[in-house]
């Protein structure tokens, strides 16, 4: 199981709004029915490499079948094959690092 972050960012649209196309780039997330989460600079994805590989293309082709002259996209891709990774994993693996900080204080 791996975990990739995409970023899709259309260029040349008549807007300088994206969340009309962040919105259809999350639709085909969700057709595919992987675990998900938004965050306000991307969307996290849960899945096998090769299925987040060719998620990442379907994504990037969206904003053009939507009018946009140019597309921006960055992916991060964390895989591990020592123990399962997860997006509620990772974070819950460093708020507890933090509050054992904070309790040693």
């Amino acid at each position: 199981m791996a975990i990739m972050e995409i970023s899709v960012v259309p260029v040349g649209t008549k807007s300088p709004s994206v969340s009309p196309f962040v919105a259809e780039c999350v639709k085909i997330v969700e057709q595919q029915g992987l675990k998900y989460e938004v965050t306000s600079m991307g969307t996290e994805v849960e899945g096998k490499v090769e299925e987040l590989l060719s998620l990442a293309v379907q994504m990037h082709r969206v904003p053009f079948t939507k009018g946009a002259e140019r597309v921006l996209t960055t992916i991060r891709i964390d895989e591990r094959r020592d123990k399962e990774l997860r997006i509620a994993g990772k974070k819950e693996a460093v708020l507890k690092r933090l509050r054992g900080m904070r309790v040693g204080q």
